[in-house]
C-alpha cells in the first residue's frame, strides 16, 4: 500500500457508533462514567472498528526496530548493536514485552525496518529500508524517499495484521538512540525548546543528558526541519522506526484497526501521523503517560487520555501490553453487565 493510497482510504471513526457505545455504557447498571478512561477506550474501539459488539482478540504488538546514526554523538549509554540483540530476544519470546504479552494474551511481532546489522535476525520480520540512519549532525537522517518507504512498510504491516484477522493492535519500538530522535521530532512538531522535551532516556548521566540536548538543538539548527511538514521533520532528525510507526498508524486507520500507543516514542510518531492525516486520531488509544518529560505533552497534543500512570518508560510496547488486560475487564462490563432495566432500577441521570 502506498502512502497516498493509505491516506485516501482513511475515513473518520464512526460518530454514530461512538454515540451508541456511549448509550450502552449509560445503560449499564453502575454509576455513570465510573470506569473513567476505560469507558472512553471501549467507545473509541467500537467507533474505530465499526462494530458496537467490541472484540479485543486476537491482538498483537508490532515493534518497529531501527538504528540511529546519531548514537555516534554520545547520546546513549550503549552501542547500537544492542538493537539487534533485543530484537532477537523478542523473536525468541524472551524480552520484557514478550513476557508481559504472554500474560496479556497478545502476540509480539518485531519488524526490522532499519537495524544496522547486515545479517537477518531469525524470527524478525524483514522490512529493512536502510542499515540505520545517518548522524543528523552530519547529514539528514534519511532521504525523503527512505522516509516514505519506511512509512509504507509500516502501513503494510497494519494491512497484514488486518488480513491475518487481528482486531486490535498495540505498538512499540526498539532502537538505541530513539529517545533522541523522538525528542528532536517533538521539539519540531510542538515548536518547543529541546530541553523541555528531552529526558535521560535509558539512564544518562547529567553530562550525557546535557550532550543529548546540545545535539538535538544543533541538529535542528543545521537541518532546519519543517514543523509544517512531518515527513520532512522525520527525514531530517527522525528515525526509520519512527517513520514506520507513523505509517503503521496511518495504515491502521486506513483499514479500521484500533491501535494502542506505548510511550513517548510511539506518541511522537502518532503525532506525526495525525498531523499528516487528522482522522488517524480516531483510531488511537493511549495506554500510559511516559515518565519522560514530554510524555504528558505529546498526549495533550494528541488529545488522548492515558489509562495508566505508573512511571513507566521501558518502551518495546510494554505500556500498550499493560493496557490490554484492563481493556478486557472493561469490555466484560460493557458486554455482560446487566442494564438498569434488567434489574428494575431507575437509571442514573447525567447532571448538568
Amino acid at each position: 500500500m502506498t502512502l497516498k493510497e493509505a491516506m485516501k482510504s482513511i475515513k473518520p471513526a464512526s460518530q454514530a457508533l461512538r454515540q451508541q457505545a456511549k448509550q450502552r455504557w449509560d445503560q449499564v447498571a453502575k454509576p455513570l462514567g465510573s470506569l473513567g478512561v476505560l469507558e472512553e477506550d471501549i467507545i473509541r474501539i467500537a467507533a474505530a472498528s465499526g462494530s458496537l459488539a467490541v472484540s479485543l482478540r486476537p491482538r498483537a504488538i508490532v515493534v518497529m526496530c531501527g538504528d540511529n546514526g546519531v548514537v555516534k554523538e554520545g547520546v546513549t549509554q550503549t552501542g547500537q548493536e544492542v538493537t539487534a540483540i533485543v530484537a532477537g530476544n523478542m523473536a525468541r519470546g524472551n524480552s520484557c514485552v514478550c513476557l508481559m504479552a504472554r500474560q496479556a494474551g497478545a502476540d509480539v511481532i518485531p519488524v526490522d525496518v532499519g537495524m544496522a546489522c547486515r545479517d537477518a535476525v531469525p524470527g524478525v520480520v524483514n522490512r529493512k529500508v536502510a542499515y540505520g540512519t545517518k548522524d543528523f549532525l552530519e547529514e539528514p537522517a534519511m532521504t525523503r524517499e527512505e522516509t516514505v518507504k519506511a512509512m509504507e512498510a509500516g502501513a503494510d504491516m497494519a494491512v497484514e495484521l488486518k488480513e491475518r484477522g487481528y482486531v486490535l493492535a498495540g505498538s512499540g519500538e526498539m532502537g538505541i538512540g530513539n529517545t533522541t530522535t523522538s525528542s528532536a521530532l517533538l521539539s519540531v512538531l510542538l515548536n518547543m525548546d529541546p530541553e523541555l522535551v528531552t529526558g535521560r532516556g535509558a539512564g544518562l548521566t547529567t553530562a550525557g543528558y546535557n550532550r543529548k540536548v546540545q545535539v538535538i538543538r544543533e541538529g535542528i539548527r543545521i537541518r532546519k526541519p519543517s514543523g509544517e511538514d512531518p515527513v520532512d521533520a522525520l527525514s531530517k532528525v527522525g528515525g526509520l522506526d519512527l517513520a514506520a510507526l507513523t505509517g503503521f498508524y496511518i495504515g491502521c486507520a486506513a483499514c479500521g484497526l484500533p491501535v494502542v500507543l506505548d510511550g513517548l516514542i510511539t506518541g511522537a510518531a502518532a503525532l506525526a501521523a495525525v498531523r499528516i492525516s487528522p482522522d488517524v486520531k480516531g483510531y488511537l488509544l493511549a495506554s500510559h503517560v511516559s515518565a519522560e518529560p514530554a510524555g504528558a505533552m505529546v498526549l495533550d497534543a494528541l488529545g488522548l487520555k492515558p489509562a495508566i500512570s505508573a512511571g513507566m518508560c521501558l518502551g518495546e510496547g510494554t505500556g500498550a501490553t499493560a493496557l490490554f488486560p484492563l481493556l478486557d475487564m472493561a469490555a466484560a462490563v460493557y458486554t455482560q453487565m446487566s442494564s438498569f432495566d434488567d434489574i428494575h432500577v431507575d437509571a442514573y441521570e447525567h447532571l448538568v
